[in-house]
Order: structure tokens, then C-alpha cells, then sequence
């Protein structure tokens, strides 16, 4: 090999490293050169429709080596094995200018002699997750080192086409809703290829179709797959089982043991239906173990929650008088002897129906459980106070961020599995603070950036296969960028993205109208799910304000004061003074029309729209966060926001408003706004819904806020200075009188344990060596350079 090889062979091997390390690897672009694999395929089956495929190759070893890296991808997806066992998976969702690959160590799972590396990849097709970009059905596998090139993906990598797969359709029909999560899997087991881990040479095997050789990103003129190393670590995968049975028809309930395998035995022609219940809301594949029960159907149907006649679910817990509705897998066993059965894709569900319809034979039933999946976002902040409710709502919450965690954020695990920036920019305010990872956070600013359309704006859910613009949230992309600038010291990458900001703003410039507001702009303005803004079928939008298509919109003028008043601290920020300077004086102009057009004095509150007598606590709440009215007035109209006349926010804008109480030192009153939260508890949801009853999802993203708040908020934890390199802390008990607790920080740890009494507070604070801070209290305020703090009795 030439130079120019062995060192870019160093070069990836340092990004592998980092990669099975859980560290960022190596984000550069390399030249063509370091792929010599090419991506395979099929023969002869379709390209672009549904199918489900078997690669594998033989690797024979005298020696087991230390290390076998290999870097992996596949469209759309791969499940990758070496010698039966299951060793990896991806690749990370991304778009063809950003495909992402996998770096595998295969050591671990060699042994000597004859060794078998293989994978099922499939492609859903037409039926594909919309979050699902394709190309063509292919995979791609290539050794790290010159001395296993032989495994790199060439014509003489074997493959076969599963012909037991089917996707399942027809039960998300139940359901009447917007679910693009995909199809369910029907698996007919006569058609199945068991033994294609161990390349059993009695099945149909044929040498893959060749296409064309791996390209890195801005390398080529074909346009294919750009690969890119994968950013974020592989998902955190764990055993799970169902914790009850909650209703059984054709068995005893009690001979279904749940807690560890156990045969059970179902006679032929027996028609059986078991209510498994997990008890809170999961993320996981789940698995059977099966016997015998040839001629048999076995159907697990999956949701959140049951369903009573009506279609209103009530109480979670409660299961009298209701039914499962969801999408389904469908199992037709072969007869043959313990064969296992498990979904090409993750379902998330509470409740499990299993309906199972013995044939001529028997069905035994070894097993049944799950592997967990979700990225690995880990608890190590802690919050303790003295309100025994507020522990329960914490745990709820962050179920709720670790569920809508996955290759990207999500907004929600059931039903779409889209990375929308609306809740993307609170689930990652929640990472920070309650796990201090913020690779995910990284990624998606870069997936949002990556979404950008030549109009400017960055698409509202990325990746997706069809393009939705909600402008909104090109705007809160620019508050999101800023927090991470806030929170992270990594200069460079917000940098990077500033051009990106004025594209935003560039186009709501080209938007105001002669009335020097936003005039009737085209795309959905999305604001919030309430009850007087619904759904229109016909449309095909909602949560708007009255009047908002017509133009002049008060809270799209002040969603686009709010990220000017952003971009121009970035771009002051990085040294682009006089590009904030025009940011500063477009944000005064639009509020001075705001305040001109809008304000009703009558009322002392902001119209929705010129000329309309609907106001709206949204419309209040931006008006405080970009002051278009003056400071001393602005207590004030937060207290009118909340008169029941006014449309109120759902727990999406209710973040929003959690940022009034902040900047207004109102966070005393914090923890009675809780209240929505708690009734979700009270209603036995597991994790916090899209909004209240009847909502669609039991689990969305946006609802996690309490996670963020009781740390920012309650604990007052809160950069004062860019990359938190200043801590400013200003605790608001409430109703509390004692607050203790952690949360990470990008120089450690920062501790508290404080108690309040009337005026008087005590206790202490930790920060990271070195890393100054300040403590305010009722008018008091405490500076140090690091360290441990006790504050003064």
C-alpha cells in the first residue's frame, strides 16, 4: 500500500477507536482512496421496493486477532452478526449527502478456523419510516487494515432474499391517525432461511450484484451515498420483560410465567389472547421463543394506552371495558424447534396484546421478552426538595426524554420518530442538564443546518423523505444554536453555522409588509396545540392563531423579534458587529410596530391580530421575552395572561411561558403551573402526552420540560457567561423550603444543598475548580472562583 494509505489507515483507525470509545470520531473528509469496498446488492430482486436480504462472507483464521475493525452501512437498514451472535447495527439516520457508517470491532466475536460474518438488511420501500431516507436497497462492509481486505463488499460476498417478510398494514387502520413509523412485520416461518447466520450452504445463496465503490462526502460526481463516520454512540440495548398479565381468554393467567422462560404449552386448535402490560411506557424489540405450532398465527398488537369504544382512553392503569388498537406483528411458525422471531424495527408500547390461533399441532411458548433500545442518555443529575409529588414527576419526565432519544431526537416514539426542531430544542436543553452528553444536541443542530432549503429556511423535521417547513421553527433553531453556545464551549461549530442564521432571518425580512409586520406568509406557522386552534382536515394545519393566514400575525412577529435579538448576540458575539447592528435595529422596528398595531390599551394586552378582539396568552408571553413592552410593565402582563378569557398554552408554549417566570425572577410561582403534570401522573400516564386529553401521543418530547426546569428554574441553574464558563445561580423554593442536588457540567459537577427559611437562606453550593460563579438571593449576591461555597447565615 502507498503512504498516502497507511497514514489515512491511521487516520480511521483513530476514528474507530473514538467510535467504539463512545467518543466523537473524526469528522474530516478523506479522500476516495480510503474505500475499496463496494456497495452490494441483490442479483436480481427490485432495487427500490420491499425486501428483506442475507449477506454474509467466510473468514478462516489461524489466529484470532487483537483487533478487527471493520466500517459498516447500509440502505435502509442492517442488523450485523459474526459467527450468529448480534454485534451491530445502523446505520445512524442521516440523508444521502450524509450517510452515515459504523465502526465495528469484530474481534471479540472471532474464533479460530472457519468464521462467518453476516447481515440482514432491509429496505421498507413505499412503506418506509418517514424519517427514512433511501437510495436503493445495498451494504457495504470494509476491513480497516490491508490484511482482512478480503471481507471488504465485493461479488464474492454470497447473498439471498428473505421471502418470509411481508409488511403488515392493515392494523394502524384502527388507529385513524398520522403514524409513519412504518410497517409491522408478518413473518411466515415455512419461508424463512434459518441458518443464514451460520451460512448454511443449503440455502439459495447467490454472489451479490457489485455497484459502485464507497465515497466519502464531496468526493465524486454521482451523487450516491456520502459516507461520513457515525457521531453519536451505539444505542443502549437491555433485557426487558413484561411485568403482568392483565387479562387472558383461552389460558389461565397465572400459568403465563413472564419473569423468566417457561414453556407454556398451547393445545392445537386453541384460540388464546393474553393483555401483557410493562407498566410504563418502553422502546424495544421484542422476541419469542418458539416450538412446534405449525399452522399456528400468533399477532402482537402494540400501543400506549387501551382504547374504550368512543376512542377516549381515560386512566391508563384501567383496562376494564377497553381494547387495544395498534400496529401489529403477525408470526406463522413452521413447526420447527425453538425458533426465534423478532421485529426488523423497535415498537414502543405500554400494553402488548398477543393474540395466538393453534393449528393442527401444539405451539410451545419458551419465551417471550424484549431488548430495550434508546440512546444511551444517562441520569447523572439528581433533584431532591420537600414535595414528595415532584419525585414522580421527574421520573416521568425523564422516561419521557429517554424515550424520544433514539438515532435523533424524537418527537415521539409511538407515532412519527421525526426529529421536529420544536421539541428538539427542549429535549436537548434536558440532555445538558440532566445526562451532559450533547452529541445528540450537535447532531441534530448540524441535521437541522443540513435540512436548509435554497429559500433559507431549514426544514421543521429532518431526516425526513417529504419536506415540511414550519418557519417557527427555523427560528427557534437559531434560539437552539445559541443555547448550545451558552452551554458549550465549542466556538467553532456555532461559527460555522452563523451563515446559516442570516439565511433565516434574511427570508422573514422579505416578509414584512408595507405595516412593517409579517404579512401572509406561505407554509405552516405552527404555534401551539390549544383546543380553539384545531386541526383543520381540509388545510391541513392547526395550531394557529384566528386570522394568522391572513397576515400580521402578533406572535410571528414576536417569534422573529425573539431570534433576532438571538442572532445579534452570536454575530456581536464572533465579531460581526455590524451584521448585529442590523439585527438590533429590525428587532426595534418590528416591536414598535407590534406595540403601534396590536397593543390594545383597553385591555392592556396584545391582540393576536390588528384589528381582532382574540388575544392569546402566547401573544403575552413573547411580548415579555423581547420586551416589546418595558420592563416595569411586563409583571404585570403576565399576570393578565393567565385571565381564563385569553387562549392559555399547552405544555409545548407552556416552556415559553416558563422562560417569562425566569426572566422576570417570578420562579417562586413555578411549581403550581405544574399541576397539568401532575393530573397526567394522577390519569396513570408513564410518561407526559402531547397535550392534554384527548391527545394523540402518551409520549412527546416537548412535555419533559419539568426536567430542565426544576434544575434551571427551581435550582436557578443558569450560564452567566457563553460555553458556561461562568455559573450564575438564583434559587426560587416556592413553596419549598429545602433544595438539594447535581448536574453536570463541561468542567465537572455542580452540587447543591440549600434550605430557605422567610428571608433567610443557608446551605452550600459546588462549583467545578476554576470555574467562577455568583449566587442571588432576595437581593443578595455572592460571588467565588470555584470550589465549594457556603453561604453566609
Amino acid at each position: 500500500m502507498t503512504c498516502r494509505w497507511t497514514l489515512l489507515c491511521l487516520i480511521v483507525q483513530l476514528s474507530a477507536i473514538a467510535q467504539i470509545s463512545d467518543h466523537e470520531p473524526y469528522a474530516g473528509r478523506w479522500s476516495r482512496g480510503f474505500w475499496e469496498a463496494h456497495w452490494i446488492a441483490h442479483s436480481t430482486a427490485s432495487e427500490v421496493d420491499y425486501g428483506v436480504f442475507h449477506f454474509a462472507k467466510t473468514l478462516n483464521l489461524n489466529a484470532v486477532p487483537d483487533s478487527l475493525l471493520v466500517h459498516v452501512s447500509a440502505d435502509n437498514r442492517y442488523k450485523l452478526y459474526v459467527n450468529g451472535a448480534w454485534v451491530g447495527e445502523g446505520p445512524a439516520r442521516g440523508d444521502l449527502q450524509n450517510w452515515r457508517f459504523e465502526t465495528v470491532d469484530l474481534a471479540p466475536h472471532l474464533r479460530t478456523g472457519r468464521n462467518v460474518i453476516a447481515a440482514v438488511v432491509w429496505n421498507f420501500g413505499s412503506e418506509r419510516p418517514r424519517a427514512q431516507i433511501t437510495r436503493q436497497t445495498g451494504f457495504i462492509l470494509q476491513a480497516e487494515t490491508e490484511a482482512f481486505a478480503e471481507l471488504n463488499t465485493d461479488d464474492h460476498w454470497s447473498v439471498l432474499q428473505n421471502r418470509a417478510y411481508a409488511p403488515e398494514l392493515e392494523s394502524i387502520k384502527s388507529l385513524n391517525s398520522y403514524l409513519v413509523v412504518g410497517p409491522g412485520d408478518v413473518v411466515r416461518g415455512a419461508d424463512y432461511p434459518w441458518g443464514w447466520e451460520r451460512f448454511d450452504a443449503s440455502l439459495d445463496w447467490q454472489p451479490a450484484r457489485q455497484l459502485r465503490l464507497g465515497n466519502n462526502r464531496g468526493w465524486g460526481t454521482d451523487g450516491g451515498w456520502m459516507l461520513v463516520p457515525r457521531e453519536i454512540p451505539p444505542m443502549r440495548r437491555d433485557s426487558i420483560r413484561w411485568q403482568r398479565v392483565r387479562r387472558a381468554k383461552g389460558i389461565a393467567a397465572e400459568s403465563v410465567v413472564l419473569n423468566r422462560p417457561h414453556d407454556l404449552v398451547i393445545p392445537a386448535h386453541q384460540t388464546v389472547e393474553m393483555l401483557l402490560d410493562q407498566d410504563e411506557l418502553t422502546t424495544a424489540y421484542p422476541r419469542l421463543l418458539l416450538s412446534g405450532g405449525a399452522g399456528s398465527r400468533i399477532q402482537l398488537t402494540y400501543n400506549e394506552a387501551l382504547y374504550h369504544a368512543d376512542g377516549s382512553k381515560g386512566n391508563r392503569d384501567e383496562i376494564e371495558g377497553k381494547e387495544i388498537r395498534g400496529y401489529a406483528d403477525q408470526f406463522f411458525p413452521d413447526g420447527g424447534a425453538r425458533r426465534t422471531y423478532e421485529t426488523l424495527w423497535w415498537r414502543t408500547y405500554r400494553y402488548v396484546q398477543l393474540d395466538i390461533t393453534t393449528g393442527e399441532e401444539p405451539l410451545v411458548l419458551h419465551d417471550l421478552h424484549a431488548t430495550s433500545t434508546r440512546y444511551p442518555l444517562e441520569a447523572n443529575a439528581t433533584f431532591t426538595a420537600d414535595a414528595d409529588w415532584l419525585e414522580p414527576v421527574w421520573n416521568a419526565g425523564w422516561r419521557t426524554a429517554q424515550r424520544c432519544a433514539q438515532e435523533t431526537y424524537v418527537d415521539c416514539p409511538y407515532y412519527e420518530q421525526l426529529q421536529y426542531v420544536g421539541d428538539t430544542r427542549i429535549q436537548a436543553l434536558i440532555s445538558l442538564y440532566v445526562s451532559g452528553d450533547d452529541r445528540l444536541m450537535r447532531r441534530a443542530i448540524q441535521d437541522f443546518a443540513d435540512s436548509r432549503l435554497p429559500n433559507g429556511l431549514t426544514q421543521s423535521r429532518y431526516p425526513c423523505v417529504e419536506t415540511q417547513l414550519i418557519p417557527p421553527y427555523s427560528l427557534f433553531w437559531i434560539a437552539m444554536l445559541h443555547d448550545y453556545w451558552m452551554h458549550r464551549p465549542d466556538a467553532d461549530f456555532v461559527r460555522g453555522h452563523l451563515r446559516g442564521v442570516a439565511s433565516v432571518l434574511d427570508w422573514y425580512a422579505d416578509q414584512l409588509n408595507d405595516d412593517g409586520l409579517l404579512g401572509n406568509m406561505p407554509w405552516w406557522h405552527f404555534v401551539d396545540w390549544t383546543k380553539e386552534w384545531p386541526w383543520d382536515p381540509v388545510e391541513r394545519v392547526g395550531g394557529l392563531p384566528k386570522g394568522d393566514a391572513d397576515g400580521n400575525s402578533t406572535v410571528q412577529a414576536l417569534q422573529y423579534a425573539y431570534a433576532l435579538n438571538y442572532a445579534a448576540e452570536l454575530f456581536e458575539a464572533f465579531g460581526k458587529s455590524k451584521q448585529a447592528a442590523v439585527y438590533h435595529q429590525q428587532r426595534e422596528t418590528l416591536l414598535a410596530n407590534v406595540r403601534r398595531l396590536c397593543w390594545d390599551e383597553d385591555r392592556r394586552l396584545f391582540r393576536d391580530a390588528p384589528n381582532q378582539q382574540v388575544f392569546s396568552q402566547h401573544a403575552q408571553i413573547l411580548a415579555i421575552l423581547t420586551d416589546a413592552v418595558p420592563i416595569a410593565q411586563q409583571r404585570a402582563l403576565l399576570t393578565r395572561s393567565f385571565d381564563p378569557s385569553l387562549v392559555q398554552t399547552t405544555f409545548y408554549f407552556k416552556f415559553y411561558l416558563f422562560r417569562t417566570l425566569d426572566k422576570l425572577e417570578r420562579g417562586d410561582v413555578y411549581l403550581q403551573l405544574l399541576q397539568p403534570w401532575r393530573a397526567m401522573l394522577d390519569r396513570g400516564l408513564t410518561t407526559f402526552a402531547e397535550k392534554p386529553d384527548p391527545t394523540r401521543s402518551d409520549c412527546h418530547a416537548w412535555s419533559a420540560a419539568p426536567n430542565y426546569d426544576l434544575l434551571a428554574l427551581v435550582a436557578g441553574i443558569r450560564p452567566a457567561a457563553p460555553g458556561f464558563a461562568r455559573v450564575r445561580i438564583a434559587p426560587n423554593f416556592g413553596e419549598l423550603t429545602m433544595l438539594r442536588g447535581s448536574m453536570p457540567h463541561p468542567n465537572g459537577t455542580i452540587r447543591f444543598d440549600l434550605q430557605a427559611r422567610g428571608n433567610r437562606m443557608w446551605g452550600t453550593v459546588e462549583l467545578p475548580e476554576g470555574t467562577p460563579g455568583e449566587l442571588l438571593w432576595r437581593g443578595q449576591r455572592w460571588t467565588w472562583a470555584g470550589g465549594v461555597f457556603e453561604v453566609p447565615n
